[in-house]
C-alpha cells in the first residue's frame, strides 16, 4: 500500500536535507563559503585536471640501474668483509645480478664462507612482511664464489625504492607550492603523481626527472682528461670520465666520495659575493662539516668537483680551508635553475632513478573551458530531459523531475562527502545519469498505466506499479553496476572518474526512483483523492502495438551476423585509429599566438626533428591544433625529448595547453587492461542473468551485448575516429545501457512465460516486446536528448566519447529485439514441444486452454 510510517518519512527527508547542505558549498563562491558556520559541510569536490588544469605524471622506479647500484654495493662489502678477515683475492667482479671473487688460496674457502655469512642474514621486510633473504652464496668451483641477489631480494629492494621515493617526490612537490598534490603508489614499481593548477608543468618533469645524487670529489690530475675522451689514453684506476653540465668539458674525478649529499642539512638559492652570478648556499651535518672542512684543509690548491647525477657542476680551486659547515655551489645557473636545485638538494636524493613512463598536461585555460563546456552540456540536458518527461506524463513527470533532481543533488553530495574526482568523462557520467535515471520512472509509470488498463483502482495501481516494478528496477540498474565495477577496478585515470559517478549515480538512482517517487505519489494521493491516473499530452508509442517481431527474426540475425564479422575484421585488421592510450607515443594541443594556425608549416618545421608520420589536426576553436606522432628513439633515454625538440621547432609562435606522452609500456599494459574489462564485464553481466532468469536468457544477454560492443567498435572503424581508454568507457557503458534493456524486456518474458503456458514461445516474445516497448522507446529518448546535449554542447574533447554511446543506444534497443529474443526460441528455452513454431499454433488445445493461451483483451487494444 502506499503508505509510509512517520520514522520512514522523516529518514526520506533527513537523507535529502543532509545531501542538499553538503552538495551546496559546489554552487558557492569562496568568499561565501568562508563565512558559513563552522557546523556546515564547506567541502567542495575534487577537479581533475582536465577541468582545472595541471599535471599527471606516472614514475617507474628504473629496475636496472637499481639492481646495479645494489650490486655495486655488495661488491664493496665483499671487499671489505674480506680485508677484514684478512683473507687475500685476486679480483672482485660484477656480472648479472651478482658479484663474483676468486681467492688466493683456495685453502681459505672455509674461512671465506664464515665470513661471507653475515651478508646473507636475513632482512626486515615491515611489520607484516616478514623477513626477506636478499642474497645467495654459491661456491661455482674452488675457491670462487658468488654473492647473488635474489628475486625475493630484488623486489624487497624495488619496493623500499618506490616506498622511498615517494617521500622524495612528495618534498619536491611541495617544494613547489601547489595545493592538494596527489602522490600515490601504482603497482609494484611506479608512482601517480597529479599536481592541479600547475603553471609550469616542464619545471615539474625536470625535478622529478633528476635522481640528485651530490658528491664531493677530487679532481685527478695525474692525466689528461681530454685524452681519455678521445680514447687515446685511459682513465687510471679509481677514476672515472664526467663532463661538466654547462660547457661538456672533460674532468677526471675520482671515484671515492668525499663528502656525500646524504650530510646536507639545507641548501638555499642565493648570490655570489660580488652579487652578480645565482648560487646555491649549502650547509651540512656536524660530521659532513667535519669531513669537508679535513678534505678541504688537506687539499689546498687543488681542484674539488662538485657532482650533480654523473654531471659536474662546477670543480672550483680549493684557496683556504673550509671549516664553517657551509660551502657554495656555483656554476652557470640562472635564477630558476638555482632555486631548483636548491628544492632538489633539500628533498634528497632518489634512491634510484625515476622514468616517466606517462605524462598529461592541461592548461588552466583549457580546463576552464572544459568546465564551462560541461556545465552548458548538463544544463540544456537537464532541461531536454525535464522537458520531455513533463510533456509525457504530465503531473507524473513533474514528480519524476523532482526526484531527478534530488537524484543529481545526492550524487553530487556524495562524490564530494568521498573526496571523488570529478573529471570531464564524469560529468558525462552525470549526464547520462540524468539521462537513464529517468528510465526507473518510466517502469514504474508505464506498469501503473497496464494496472488501470486491467481494471484496477486508482491506488491499487498505484501501488501495483511500484510493487511490480522493482524488481525489474533492481535486475537493470545492478548490471549497470557490474558494469561499473569492472570498469573501476580495470581502469585508470578519468576512465575511473566515470566508474565511480556512473555507480553513484545508479546508487541515487536506485533510491530515489523506488523511494522518493513513492512518498510523493503516496503524498499526491492522500491530498487529492484523484479519480484517474494522470497522463501527459504526447505518447510517442500507442499502447496495444501488435508488431510481428519474431516473423523477420532469421533475417534481422543473418544481416547483423555479417556485419559484427565485418566490424571484428575491421578492428583487428588494423582499420581502427588507435589513440596514443594504446600504441604510445605524444599528443601536443598547440594554440597559435596570432590566431592563425598553419598546419602545413607545423608538418614541414616538425620534419626536421620528428621521425615518422605528424598528424596535425585543427580544432574547432581559432589557432588550436592536434599535433600526434609516435614514439620517438630519442625518448627511450627520456620521453620528454621529442616534446622539447618539436616545442622548440615552432618556436614562440605557439603556446602549449596541453600535451600527453604514453610510453610503450604503458600503453600495452593500457590495451591488455582496456580490452580484458570488456570481456570480464561481459562475463560477469552473463553471470549474474544466469542466476537471476535461466542458462538460455544468460546466453541470450551474452550475445546480445558482444553484439553491442562488435557494433559499436565498428563505429571506430568507418568513421576513423579515435580509439582510446575514454573508448573503452564508452563502449562498456553501451554494454551497461544495452543490459538494461534487455533485462526490461527478458522480466516481462518472464512473467509471461508463467501467465501464458501454453502459448508459443514467439507469441510470448512478441507480446513482451509489444508490452514494453513504449518504455523502451520513452527510456531511449531521454538517454538520446541527454547524449545530444553533450555531443553539441560538451566540446571537442567530449565529444568522441559521446558518438558511439549514441549510436550504442540505438544498437542496444535492436539487439534486446533481434539478438536476445531469437536466442531464446534457438535454445528451446520452453523444450521441443513449441519448437516448431507452426505446428504449436496450430495445434489442437483442450477446452480450458484457451484463457492460458491468450492475452487479456485489454493487451491487444489500440
Amino acid at each position: 500500500m502506499l503508505y509510509f510510517a512517520r520514522w520512514k518519512t522523516l529518514l526520506i527527508w533527513a537523507t535529502i536535507l543532509v545531501g542538499v547542505l553538503v552538495a551546496v558549498p559546489n554552487v558557492l563562491p569562496q568568499s561565501v563559503r568562508d563565512q558559513l558556520p563552522s557546523w556546515l559541510p564547506h567541502r567542495t569536490m575534487t577537479l581533475g585536471l582536465d577541468l582545472q588544469g595541471g599535471s599527471y605524471i606516472l614514475l617507474q622506479v628504473d629496475r636496472d640501474s637499481l639492481v646495479q647500484a645494489r650490486i655495486q654495493s655488495i661488491a664493496e662489502d665483499v671487499r671489505n668483509t674480506l680485508r677484514t678477515a684478512r683473507i687475500g683475492y685476486t679480483a672482485v667482479s660484477e656480472s648479472g645480478t651478482g658479484v663474483s671473487v676468486r681467492l688466493r688460496d683456495p685453502a681459505q674457502a672455509a674461512a671465506a664462507r664464515e665470513a661471507l655469512q653475515p651478508l646473507l642474514q636475513p632482512v626486515s621486510a615491515g611489520l607484516l612482511g616478514g623477513t626477506v633473504t636478499e642474497l645467495s652464496l654459491n661456491e661455482p668451483q674452488p675457491g670462487i664464489f658468488q654473492v647473488n641477489l635474489t628475486d625475493q631480494g630484488i623486489n624487497y629492494r624495488l619496493s623500499t625504492a618506490v616506498s622511498q621515493s615517494i617521500e622524495v617526490v612528495r618534498r619536491r612537490v611541495d617544494e613547489l607550492g601547489t595545493t592538494e598534490p596527489s602522490i600515490q603508489r601504482q603497482g609494484t614499481d611506479r608512482i601517480m603523481v597529479q599536481v592541479p593548477g600547475l603553471d609550469d608543468p616542464n619545471r615539474l618533469k625536470n625535478l622529478l626527472n633528476q635522481t640528485a645524487q651530490l658528491s664531493f670529489r677530487l679532481v685527478d690530475l695525474t692525466a689528461d682528461p681530454a685524452a681519455v675522451a678521445s680514447g687515446a689514453a685511459r682513465a687510471p684506476a679509481g677514476s672515472e670520465l664526467l663532463y661538466e653540465k654547462d660547457t661538456n668539458r672533460p674532468i677526471l674525478v675520482q671515484r671515492q666520495v668525499m663528502v656525500s649529499g646524504n650530510n646536507l642539512t639545507d641548501a638555499q638559492p642565493g648570490f655570489s659575493p660580488n652579487g652578480n652570478m645565482p648560487v646555491v648556499n649549502i650547509r651540512f651535518d656536524s660530521q659532513g662539516g667535519q669531513r669537508f672542512g679535513a678534505v678541504t684543509q688537506a687539499n689546498v690548491n687543488k681542484p674539488f668537483a662538485i657532482v650533480l647525477d654523473d654531471q659536474v657542476l662546477s670543480a672550483p680551486n680549493i684557496n683556504e680551508p673550509i671549516l664553517g659547515g657551509s660551502a657554495q655551489i656555483s656554476g652557470n645557473f640562472t635564477t630558476q635553475s638555482a632555486n631548483d636545485l636548491a628544492v632538489l638538494l633539500r628533498a634528497g636524493a632518489l634512491p634510484a632513478n625515476l622514468d616517466i613512463e606517462e605524462e598529461r598536461t592541461v592548461g588552466p585555460g583549457l580546463g576552464a573551458d572544459a568546465v564551462e563546456a560541461g556545465e552548458m552540456a548538463g544544463i540544456i540536458g537537464g532541461i531536454f530531459v525535464i522537458g520531455f518527461m513533463l510533456l509525457t506524463y504530465g503531473f507524473l513527470g513533474l514528480l519524476a523531475n523532482i526526484a531527478l533532481i534530488v537524484n543529481i543533488v545526492l550524487l553530487i553530495a556524495l562524490l564530494t562527502m568521498l573526496g571523488a574526482t570529478l573529471t570531464l568523462p564524469g560529468i558525462a557520467g552525470i549526464v547520462l545519469t540524468m539521462g537513464m535515471a529517468v528510465d526507473s520512472n518510466v517502469l514504474i509509470y508505464e506498469r501503473i498505466y497496464e494496472e488501470r488498463r486491467n481494471g484496477r483502482p486508482v491506488v491499487q495501481a498505484l501501488d501495483a506499479g511500484f510493487n511490480k516494478a522493482i524488481g525489474t528496477i533492481m535486475d537493470a540498474n545492478i548490471t549497470s553496476l557490474i558494469a561499473a565495477g569492472i570498469l573501476f577496478y580495470l581502469g585508470s585515470g578519468p576512465v575511473r572518474g566515470f566508474a565511480v559517478t556512473l555507480a553513484l549515480g545508479i546508487i541515487t538512482t536506485i533510491f530515489t526512483a523506488t523511494t522518493l517517487t513513492r512518498w510523493l505519489v503516496a503524498f499526491w494521493y492522500k491530498r487529492r483523492r484523484p479519480k484517474e491516473v494522470p497522463r501527459g499530452w504526447w505518447t510517442p508509442i500507442p499502447h496495444g502495438t501488435k508488431i510481428g517481431f519474431m516473423k523477420v527474426r532469421n533475417v534481422a540475425f543473418t544481416v547483423t551476423g555479417a556485419v559484427s564479422i565485418l566490424a571484428l575484421v575491421g578492428f583487428f585488421s588494423g582499420f581502427v585509429n588507435y589513440g596514443i592510450d594504446f600504441t604510445g607515443g605524444t599528443v601536443i594541443r598547440a594554440h597559435a599566438v596570432n590566431g592563425e594556425a598553419n598546419v602545413a608549416q607545423i608538418r614541414e618545421d616538425l620534419s626536421s626533428v620528428i621521425e615518422g608520420d605528424v598528424q596535425v589536426q585543427e580544432l574547432g576553436s581559432d589557432g588550436e591544433v592536434l599535433i600526434r606522432y609516435g614514439i620517438q628513439p630519442g625518448d627511450a633515454a627520456s620521453n620528454q625529448a621529442s616534446v622539447q625538440a618539436a616545442q622548440q621547432a615552432l618556436g614562440d609562435q605557439y603556446e602549449f595547453p596541453g600535451v600527453e606522452v604514453v610510453g610503450p609500456a604503458v600503453s600495452g599494459e593500457l590495451a591488455y587492461a582496456a580490452f580484458g574489462g570488456l570481456v570480464a564485464a561481459l562475463i560477469g553481466i552473463a553471470i549474474y542473468v544466469w542466476f537471476r532468469f535461466e542458462w538460455q536468457f544468460a546466453i541470450g544477454a551474452l550475445v546480445a551485448t558482444a553484439h553491442d560492443a562488435i557494433m559499436t567498435l565498428g563505429l571506430y572503424v568507418v568513421t576513423g575516429l579515435e580509439f582510446n581508454l575514454s573508448s573503452i568507457a564508452a563502449v562498456l557503458t553501451v554494454i551497461g545501457y544495452s543490459l538494461n534493456d534487455t533485462v526490461v524486456v527478458f522480466d516481462r518474458m518472464r512473467e509471461n512465460l508463467r501467465k501464458y503456458k501454453k502459448m508459443p514461445i514467439a507469441d510470448v516474445i512478441d507480446l513482451s516486446l509489444n508490452e514494453t516497448l513504449s518504455r523502451t522507446i520513452l527510456t531511449a529518448s531521454t538517454a538520446l536528448l541527454a547524449l545530444a546535449a553533450l555531443y553539441f554542447f560538451g566540446g571537442d574533447v567530449i565529444r568522441g566519447f559521446v558518438a558511439p554511446m549514441i549510436v550504442g543506444v540505438v544498437v542496444g534497443i535492436y539487439s534486446s529485439i533481434y539478438i536476445a529474443a531469437p536466442l531464446l526460441i534457438f535454445f528451446k528455452l520452453r523444450g521441443d514441444q513449441f519448437a516448431d513454431e507452426t505446428a504449436g499454433r496450430n495445434k489442437a488445445r483442450k477446452p480450458g486452454d484457451e484463457a492460458a493461451a491468450t492475452p487479456p483483451t485489454s493487451a491487444g487494444k489500440a
